[in-house]
C-alpha cells in the first residue's frame, strides 16, 4: 500500500511516459512528467474499466481511498461507475441548461399520443399564451413554487379561474416528465395545491333555455342571416344534441346510410369525451341538414370547414358567438341543446336510460362502455326521429296552438301529448298532421 511521502516524493523515469503505483483494492497513482493522477481500475460485464478518481496533491491519498469505496458500492449493485459518471454529468448539463418550454413541448410531444388532435391542440395553446412568456426561458431546474403560482395566479386575476387549475395541473405534469427523465430531482408543482392557492372555482353550469322559449328560438335559426354553414350546424345540433366539439370536427366519412331506412352518424371514440365510439340515429330532418350541407360541400373533409384553414373546421366558438347575435348571450350555449334535449324527452316520457345512451352518458366500465354505444339502437332511432318532429312541432307552436288544438292551457297540454313507451305515437301523429296539413 502507498503512504502520503511515497505520493508526494515518485517521480516518472525520464525514459518513461508514466508509470503506475500501485495501493490497494485496484487503486493506482498514475506518475507522468507533469502530473500524477488517481485511477482505480475494476471489472464490470467481463471487461476490464478505469475510473478517474482526480489529480494529486489535490486529491489526497485518504480521498482517493472513500472514492474508490464509494465506487465499488456501486459496482456490488451490478452499476458500471463510468456509465453512472457520464450519467450523473449529463443529467447535471440538462438541469443547466434545458429550459422550461424545451421540456414542455417534449413532454407534450410524449403525452399527445392517444389525445385528440383538437384538445392536444389546446393545451399546446393554453402553454403558449400563458405559461411560456412567463416560465418558457427559465432553466427548468430553476423555477420554484412561488414563481409558478405567481404565473397561475396572473391567470386567475382575469376571471378564469378553470383556466387556472387546469394550468396548474398541466405544468405537474411536465415537471413530473422532467423528474421521470432525470432532469430535475423534484416537482415544485407537488408544493402547489389549488385549494390553499387559488379562489375556488364552482362547478360549470351551461346556459340554456326553459322549454317555453325553444320555439322562439328555431324560428331564428330558420332566419339567421349569418353563415350557412353556422344556421346549418345550429340546426343539427338541436336535431341531434352531440356535444360542440363533436358536432364541428364531424366528417363525411362518418356517415352511413344516408340513401337508406338506417341513416346514422358514427362518431369515432378518438373524437367522443369519454373515449367510446358513438352512434347518432339520424331523423329525416337530420339528413336533410345533412344533405343541404353536401350541397354547399368543397373540398375539406369537415361538414363545417373553417372559413380560414382549408384543413381545420369550424371554430369551437362559432355556435356561441352566434347565439349571442340572435339576443342569447348568458342565456344559451351550444351546450345548452344537450339539456334541453334531456329535459323535454323526459317530460315527454322517454326512458332515461335511452337518453342517457344519446347524450354518451355512459358508464365507464371498460365491459359495458364497449357495447353501450349501440345498445338499444332501434329504440333510439324511434326516439331521435320523435325529437325531429317534435322540434317541428315547437317551432311553429304559435300557429299550431291556436289554429288547431285552440288556445291556452288546454292547446299546450294536447301538443305536449306524452309519448307512450313503446313508440312515438304522440309526437309523430301531431308531426304527421302538422305535413299532411303543409302538403
Amino acid at each position: 500500500m502507498l503512504t502520503e511521502n511515497e505520493c508526494r516524493n515518485a517521480q516518472c523515469p525520464p525514459n518513461k511516459a508514466r508509470v503506475r503505483l500501485a495501493d490497494s483494492g485496484g487503486l493506482y497513482l498514475e506518475v507522468a512528467p507533469i502530473s500524477k493522477r488517481w485511477f482505480w481500475k475494476y471489472r464490470f460485464v467481463g471487461k476490464e474499466k478505469r475510473l478517474a478518481l482526480g489529480v494529486y496533491p489535490a486529491k489526497s491519498l485518504k480521498n482517493a481511498r472513500l472514492e474508490r469505496d464509494a465506487a465499488r458500492q456501486l459496482l456490488s449493485r451490478g452499476t458500471d461507475p463510468v456509465q453512472f459518471r457520464q450519467d450523473e454529468k449529463l443529467a447535471q448539463r440538462i438541469r443547466l441548461g434545458t429550459t422550461f418550454e424545451a421540456v414542455a413541448r417534449a413532454w407534450h410531444e410524449h403525452w399527445k399520443g392517444p389525445k385528440s388532435e383538437r384538445h392536444a391542440d389546446y393545451v399546446l395553446r393554453r402553454l403558449e399564451t400563458d405559461v411560456f412568456p412567463v416560465l418558457g426561458r427559465r432553466p427548468v431546474s430553476e423555477i420554484t413554487a412561488p414563481q409558478l403560482l405567481a404565473m397561475v395566479k396572473k391567470v386567475e386575476s382575469r376571471g378564469a379561474l378553470h383556466l387556472s387549475r387546469r394550468i396548474l395541473q398541466t405544468c405537474g405534469q411536465v415537471f413530473r416528465y422532467a423528474v421521470a427523465h432525470g432532469i430535475i430531482e423534484r416537482n415544485p408543482a407537488a408544493d402547489v395545491k389549488p385549494s390553499d392557492s387559488l379562489k375556488p372555482h364552482a362547478p360549470e353550469n351551461y346556459a340554456r333555455l326553459e322549454a317555453k322559449d325553444v320555439p322562439e328560438l328555431l324560428r331564428k335559426i330558420e332566419v339567421y342571416v349569418g353563415s350557412p354553414y353556422t344556421r346549418l350546424a345550429m340546426k343539427l345540433m338541436a336535431l341531434t344534441f352531440v356535444r360542440t366539439g363533436e358536432l364541428i370536427g364531424a366528417r363525411w366519412d362518418e356517415f352511413e346510410g344516408l340513401d337508406g331506412d338506417d341513416p346514422l352518424w358514427r362518431i369515432p371514440k378518438e373524437r367522443m369525451k369519454m373515449k367510446t365510439p358513438h352512434i347518432v340515429a339520424l331523423s329525416r330532418q337530420a339528413v336533410e341538414v345533412v344533405a343541404c350541407l353536401h350541397e354547399l360541400r368543397g373540398r375539406s373533409d369537415f361538414l363545417f370547414p373553417s372559413e380560414h384553414d382549408r384543413q381545420g373546421s369550424m371554430s369551437n366558438n362559432t355556435i356561441l358567438f352566434a347565439l349571442y347575435r340572435m339576443g342569447y348571450k348568458g342565456r344559451m350555449t351550444g351546450h345548452g341543446f344537450r339539456g334541453v334535449a334531456s329535459t323535454i324527452l323526459h317530460e315527454l316520457g322517454w326512458r332515461h336510460d335511452l337518453i342517457e345512451l344519446q347524450l354518451a352518458h355512459q358508464e365507464r366500465d371498460q365491459v359495458s362502455a364497449s357495447y353501450n354505444h349501440a345498445t338499444y339502437l332501434r329504440e333510439r332511432c324511434k326516439m331521435m326521429q320523435a325529437w325531429a318532429d317534435h322540434l317541428d312541432v315547437m317551432r311553429e307552436e304559435r300557429r299550431v296552438v291556436a289554429g288547431r288544438f285552440g288556445s291556452g292551457e288546454e292547446g299546450r297540454r294536447l301538443l305536449r301529448h306524452r309519448t307512450p313507451p313503446d313508440g312515438i305515437a304522440g309526437i309523430a301523429t301531431v308531426g304527421a298532421r302538422r305535413s299532411e296539413t303543409a302538403a
